[in-house]
């Protein structure tokens, strides 16, 4: 049997996953991201290996952060310092002698969103809150690229917001306004001097309110048919969170239709079963 492969490449952590002709996952593989480059590609050839186990590779894909070149498959991801400029299609092609394809892993996990729907809907919008903020936007099952074949940052948008602590709004982008600032993990610990899970409801009020402002803007602007919410800070959050920024959004739009709300329903594998479905299909 021939296995697809998917990988989620992340600052703090790697996954990994073997997958059938199916997409059903057969193998997994997780470890603690390395400081350097040479141990960071080593150990990430290594979990292939491991979950590969043995059987021809069809394609990998993969998920990683931004800044890259999809087409090329050079990486520079931010939350890896040391990986800067990296060709890892070409690397990774010349290990295992398949097709590797890889993308910003807001846009992977959006498409693990679409493909985990039985009748996924025409627009999917998904954002991730945890480190940070990001999102990808998947039309009729291709993600949507921006000029110069861009990715939306729409963590860096302005909103009208509530904060206690308004001196300690500051994005890391350099900007003292971004919606990332106001509810992403980093932006939390920022303002309220704790991680999200140890917020209290007023807090949580707080967080929900400012996300329901950048969901109006963006349900104003994309018209997507469903936007889903993603991250260690969302699934930390839960229905709280969403509910609270869902009535802010109904109660703040006009002239649009009102987009469905919903939490991830793949939690924290979102980007791992993403990686696999790029695999399978490749990218546009």
């Amino acid at each position: 049997m021939t296995v697809y492969i998917g990988l989620d490449i992340g600052g703090t952590k790697f996954m990994a996953a073997a997958a059938d002709g199916e997409g059903e996952l057969i193998r997994r593989a997780r470890a603690d991201t390395p400081l350097g480059l040479d141990e960071g590609l080593d150990l990430l050839q290594q979990l292939v290996t491991d979950v590969s186990d043995g059987a021809p590779i069809r394609a990998i894909g993969a998920a990683i952060g931004g800044p890259l070149d999809w087409r090329r498959g050079v990486v520079s991801p931010l939350h890896q310092p040391a990986w800067r400029d990296v060709p890892l299609k070409v690397i990774m092609e010349d290990a295992f002698g398949c097709p590797f394809y890889v993308d910003v892993d807001t846009n992977v996990a959006a498409l693990g969103e679409y493909r985990a729907w039985q009748e996924p809907p025409s627009r999917l919008l998904y954002i991730t809150l945890s480190t940070g903020m990001g999102g990808g936007f998947v039309i009729d099952g291709r993600i949507y690229r921006g000029m110069g074949e861009g990715h939306p940052e729409i963590g860096h948008q302005s909103v009208n917001f509530k904060c206690s602590y308004p001196e300690g709004v500051a994005c890391e982008c350099g900007l003292p306004d971004c919606l990332e600032a106001l509810v992403s993990g980093n932006g939390i610990r920022r303002i309220y001097g704790k991680p999200a899970e140890r917020l209290e409801d007023g807090e949580w009020e707080e967080v929900a309110y400012n996300l329901g402002q950048g969901l109006r803007n963006l349900a104003t602007i994309y018209l997507p048919d469903v936007i889903v919410v993603g991250g260690g800070v969302a699934i930390g959050g839960g229905k709280r969170l969403i509910s609270g920024a869902r009535r802010v959004m109904d109660e703040h739009l006009r002239l649009v239709d009102v987009p469905e709300v919903r939490l991830s329903r793949l939690g924290y594998d979102t980007a791992l079963r993403g990686a696999v479905v790029v695999a399978m299909e490749g990218l546009e």
